[in-house]
């Protein structure tokens, strides 16, 4: 097997994974895209986590080692799958692009078991989890040619889904051991809005990294960027109406605001509109704010699902939110709406092989292939992660940085207390 980087003309397999006409041209446009997810994906996702205040150690750290190890594996998944040729892989800036995707899905699964796992368990999970998201990817994109620019199935739903009926399967009765771990302090609560000021600010480049370059990619800028912001309107009016004495929830402000990012994943290549988009973005920030209020709750309490970070409020159902935007705005598709751009958006429908509706049903397949791998997939990993030889924290121990990590001053209680009382000795 050898790697091939891509930097003359190839043929085309798939629009998202493999670079278009000059392929070194294509791919210098694309570079700045791929920083922008690279930041997202490593200090973004990374940062987000380290609400918890025993465990930001493992948030940041295992967020980078899974990036890590997820963003090799992917580009040996994705290319045997989409660009292996006469024996090599064909890689370059746009399946780095792509792994990264790949890596951003695995984080969002983290999110529902953080603080509950170790890292032996996390890699294996990444292991699997990387070949399902190429398979799930391949079928949705390439078998029945759904378009899904900004992942609203294929990175977000699947990640949710994915890590949600695994954290099902991991459930932990005895977690009320570690419960007064499990909530935030003032400063990671700070560090954590870090990781959403990062993601906000490049989500637009994360949905249109890999559209046609013009006035696609523009329009899947310019409707993440409106619907973003009208998700962090949404998600302020929200938590003062539903916080105590109309407070804000930092909660809620840290995680619902970046919503608006994730239900347009599908549909921000399309001819959403900047109205449709503010719509959306505020539809979207309502809801995951309502289900970080009270869903929540009611998942853990009667599902038996410990979602730590949220992950079904924040990318579960803004996601699945998303893909039925999808399949309302492919069904509303015209040659009039799209002109010549139809082609770049709907290939099958500017060629007259689909129709609009067609397109749109086939859209609505692709969720439920998608919650299907999700669901299939998480159950084995959670079966899989189970083994004893793992080294699963013990319920007592959980969202505790100690179990994993050197950490400064964990010993300072011990060191100064001779020098305590031998203070007390001299001021008597």
């Amino acid at each position: 097997m050898n790697f091939t980087f891509a930097t003359q003309k190839a043929t085309l397999l798939l629009p998202r994974l493999e670079c278009n006409g000059t392929i070194s041209a294509h791919c210098n446009l694309c570079l700045p895209g791929f920083q922008d997810v690279h930041a997202m994906v490593f200090v973004g996702f990374g940062f987000l986590m380290v609400f918890l205040q025993r465990y930001g150690f493992s948030s940041v750290g295992f967020t980078f080692l899974l990036a890590a190890f997820a963003l090799q594996w992917s580009t040996l998944v994705q290319g045997f799958l989409h660009s292996f040729h006469s024996g090599h892989i064909h890689v370059g800036v746009e399946s780095m692009i792509n792994a990264d995707f790949c890596a951003g899905a695995v984080l969002i699964s983290l999110g529902a078991v953080l603080g509950k796992t170790g890292p032996a368990q996390l890699l294996l999970m990444a292991l699997l989890e990387v070949v399902l998201f190429g398979i799930n990817e391949f079928v949705l994109l390439h078998l029945l040619g759904v378009r899904d620019a900004g992942g609203s199935m294929t990175i977000h739903t699947f990640g949710a889904y994915f890590g949600l009926v695994l954290s099902r399967v991991l459930y932990r009765p005895q977690l009320e051991k570690s419960k007064h771990r499990q909530g935030s302090v003032y400063h990671s609560d700070l560090f954590a809005m870090i990781g959403t000021i990062f993601l906000w600010i490049f989500w637009p480049s994360f949905n249109s990294a890999l559209t046609a370059l013009g006035a696609g990619q523009h329009r899947t800028a310019l409707n993440t960027y409106y619907s973003l912001a009208a998700s962090t309107l949404g998600t302020f009016a929200l938590s003062a109406l539903v916080g105590e004495d109309g407070r804000l929830d930092m909660v809620h402000i840290q995680n619902a605001a970046l919503a608006g990012g994730v239900v347009v994943g599908t549909s921000s290549e399309m001819m959403l509109t900047p109205f449709g988009a503010l719509a959306a973005g505020f539809l979207a920030g309502t809801v995951s704010t309502l289900g970080y209020k009270f869903f929540t709750p009611i998942l853990e309490s009667k599902f038996k699902v410990q979602d730590t970070c949220g992950v079904h409020n924040l990318h579960g159902m803004p996601g699945v939110l998303g893909a039925l935007l999808g399949v309302l705005v492919a069904g509303l598709a015209t040659h009039e709406a799209y002109g010549d751009g139809l082609e770049s958006v709907f290939p099958l429908i500017a060629e007259g092989q689909r129709s609009a509706t067609s397109q749109a049903m086939l859209q609505l397949f692709g969720l439920f292939v998608t919650l299907m791998f999700a669901s299939v997939g998480g159950g084995l990993g959670g079966l899989l992660l189970k083994l004893p030889f793992l080294d699963s924290p013990p319920d007592s121990q959980c969202y505790e940085d100690q179990v994993h990590w050197q950490v400064p001053g964990e010993h300072e209680d011990e060191a100064q207390r001779p020098l305590r009382v031998e203070e007390a000795d001299t001021q008597a």
